[in-house]
């Protein structure tokens, strides 16, 4: 661990990001868009968002063990980028969530029955005005979400990362390498501190960099979508 390049690491990042956001996405947002447009108040819907709030203060390790239970043993993927992505999708999703629920109830209500007068259904006002208008909000929990899941180290600890493999991943069953696993590994296991030290340093600019430009390209979306919206 004392040379060789970080490359496998940052594409194994890379799918573990990718992989989770398109698993809590659609997800969240299609659960936000039940719990503020078809969900009627009672016990029950505000039990439902106080078990959401609970789960957004779950520490990551506790998701990390639910997923080695779950998709590495139960459902057989074994430790994989799969299981991981899961594991991270669900890490993330009481985030997607509660953010786009909030921005689904910043949307005036007056759109809503302009457009049920005009004619439109309940789903192509949610469609075509409801959502279009709350997207920037959405993105907003989005990239939190994405930025969180990029950084954890416990929950692929135990589903998808590897101390090392020289072979890049063919497979969504295959193990990979992962920055914040690989920082883990160089500053703990590691028996040559003073070698591994700057390498150390270097992972977690990579890191930080990595995480930055996918917030820098989902807040540019997000502004130019707000800036679309206003014209």
């Amino acid at each position: 661990m004392t040379k060789g390049g970080i490359f496998p690491a940052i594409i194994g990042t890379f799918y573990l990001t990718i992989g989770s956001s398109l698993i809590a996405l659609p997800l969240g947002v299609a659960s936000a868009i039940y719990l503020s447009e078809y969900a009627r108040e009672g016990w029950l819907l505000r039990l439902i968002r106080l078990g959401i709030q609970n789960l957004a203060g779950v520490p990551s390790v506790v998701f990390g063990l639910y997923g080695l239970a779950l998709f590495v043993v139960f459902l057989g993927f074994g430790v994989s980028i799969l299981a991981g992505s899961l594991t991270l999708g669900f890490l993330i999703l009481p985030t997607v969530i509660g953010a786009s629920e909030e921005a689904f109830r910043q949307v005036p209500s007056t759109f809503r029955e302009a457009s049920l007068a005009l004619g439109a259904t309940k789903f192509q006002t949610i469609c075509r005005v409801v959502l279009p208008s709350a997207m920037p909000g959405v993105l907003t929990g989005s990239i939190l979400g994405i930025g969180r899941a990029a950084g954890e180290t416990a929950p692929i600890m135990f589903t998808a990362a590897t101390f090392y493999t020289k072979h890049l991943p063919t497979s969504p069953l295959d193990q990979v390498m992962a920055l914040p696993y690989h920082i883990y590994v160089l500053a703990t296991s590691g028996t040559h501190i003073d070698q591994t030290r700057p390498l150390q340093y270097g992972t977690v600019l990579v890191l930080i960099s990595l995480v930055l430009g996918i917030n820098i390209f989902a807040i540019i979306i997000r502004t130019r979508m707000r800036r679309k919206k206003t014209w």
